[in-house]
């Protein structure tokens, strides 16, 4: 049964356990941060603030900073059940029934996949109230770090079309607040969003842009999931919840947002004026540098009555962002393996914050096998950012990070083990001489064979028989252990 709100998943987080109410007044700048920082780095509870210094509004905060609340976010029992969802939908596009007996058999499936597209409906509760002569102060937005240029709308659904085909997308950028009706536009080069807008601009004309806060979870999660350009996100989230998004003609806009959304901001982004943004301490743990984006004018504000706020803090993991990422990686294995068949697992590492360092282990099957994984990967999509690229072999657990480095610090040649190439990086990634672009590493950590160049044999694994092991583990508690 899908959420109908954000509130309906507060109360969910309630009756799990997963939710603290703080009722005394805390301040927006700084302080909210603070306290939240310390509760998800001791993997803590979500937040709910009543009470928030210059606003009427609560605020949800570290509502998917957890394994479990990740899960309960998207409604499944793990992570990896989304996943197998997929692969039961994948079977249809890879088996093509022949007979009429198979038809049958898949009229199904192809009447559910028809049931996760998003329905208008004439009203919603997101436009309770509105205001056409809104002001963004009225909204308790986040300043997270002390050298942070300002406030910053971090968790929103950012809704705009293409002005060619029509198409919606929604993603996740940014907004840093510069005054009452106006904020950044954190769209970075690669991102879909930007597209849009710089097919815009080629016409002289401005983007319509919807910003919506709150809603189901699901939709929440779909703006930040790596599809394929032509996948809508709101089919995504329809599939996630078994049901589909309701949405609301906006009232300024020519856009459509979530019926049961907490705030919708609504407004245009100027083909022509850029102003500074920046700098905001970003998921790498680092302050990203300030540099110019577009601006984002807003021309009205609509809310539900009792709404509450839902935000997010980045900074050095782990933080919430890292549960998300979590649930990207396990929810989009199937389409890796669907691709890359010889991938057994992969995992997104915290410490890389989502791209900065991927593990793969791999069937491997012929020389230099590894190196073709790590090509492909930088091929596809937002692999393209990856920096490093490390390939082990598949009976090492890429879930166990210490066991990967293990493998990386005793099975590696380093002349012959690493492949350095040139490519495309994430605009926050620093450490690059230029901006968007720099070199990344791929590691082969897989046994090395005599075709690949290696000319003594390969050392086994220490492994206790399977005989003593048992046999040890029955007397356990003869030997005095719990």
């Amino acid at each position: 049964m899908a959420y109908k709100d954000l509130q309906e998943f507060i109360q969910v987080l309630e009756s799990e356990g997963e939710l603290k109410r703080i009722s005394v007044e805390v301040d927006p700048e700084l302080e909210i941060t603070e306290i939240t920082d310390r509760v998800s780095k001791n993997y803590g509870p979500a937040l709910l603030f009543e009470k928030v210094k210059g606003s009427d509004m609560p605020v949800l905060i570290n509502a998917f900073g957890s394994e479990k609340r990740m899960a309960l976010s998207l409604q499944v029992d793990k992570l990896d059940d989304l996943a197998t969802e997929i692969m039961g939908l994948l079977e249809i596009a890879d088996s093509v029934p022949q007979s009429l007996l198979d038809k049958v058999k898949v009229l199904p499936k192809l009447a559910q996949l028809s049931s996760f597209l998003p329905r208008m409906v004439k009203s919603g509760a997101c436009q309770e109230v509105v205001d056409l002569n809104p002001s963004l102060d009225k909204i308790p937005v986040l300043k997270c770090w002390p050298e942070d240029a300002g406030r910053f709308i971090t968790l929103p659904q950012v809704y705009t079309k293409d002005p060619e085909s029509g198409k919606r997308n929604v993603g996740m950028y940014r907004l840093q607040v510069f005054d009452g009706q106006s904020t950044g536009m954190h769209w970075h080069t690669h991102h879909d969003g930007a597209e849009n807008y710089r097919k815009n601009c080629q016409r002289g004309q401005a983007t319509e842009v919807a910003v919506a806060l709150g809603g189901d979870p699901a939709i929440t999660y779909a703006g930040t999931a790596p599809l394929p350009k032509d996948i809508d996100e709101l089919i995504f989230a329809g599939f996630i919840r078994k049901k589909p998004v309701e949405l609301v003609k906006c009232k300024t806009v020519n856009l459509e947002v979530p019926a049961d959304a907490e705030i919708v901001i609504e407004g245009y982004v100027d083909p022509y004026e850029r102003r500074i943004e920046g700098p905001f301490g970003d998921h790498t743990g680092y302050y990203s540098l300030a540099d110019e984006y577009p601006v984002f004018h807003v021309k009205c504000i609509t809310h539900k009555k009792n709404a509450v706020y839902p935000t997010t803090i980045v900074g050095k993991p782990p933080q919430e962002d890292c549960y998300m990422a979590l649930a990207t990686e396990r929810i989009f294995l199937p389409l890796l393996k669907l691709q890359l068949p010889e991938v057994v697992d992969m995992h997104l590492p915290m410490e890389g914050v989502f791209h900065n360092c991927v593990l793969v282990a791999i069937k491997k099957s012929f020389p230099g096998h590894a190196r073709k994984i790590m090509s492909s990967l930088w091929g596809m999509g937002q692999m393209m950012f990856a920096k490093f690229i490390i390939v082990v072999d598949e009976d090492v657990n890429v879930q166990n990070v210490s066991e990967v480095m293990w493998k990386v610090f005793n099975n590696v040649d380093p002349r012959r083990d690493t492949m350095i190439v040139e490519g495309p990086l994430d605009v926050l990634d620093h450490s690059a001489p230029l901006p968007l672009i720099g070199s990344k590493m791929g590691i082969d950590a897989t046994k090395k064979w005599m075709s690949e160049g290696h000319s003594r044999e390969w050392p086994k694994d220490i492994v206790m028989s399977p005989e003593i092991k048992e046999m040890v583990s029955r007397r356990w508690s003869e030997y005095g252990f719990e």
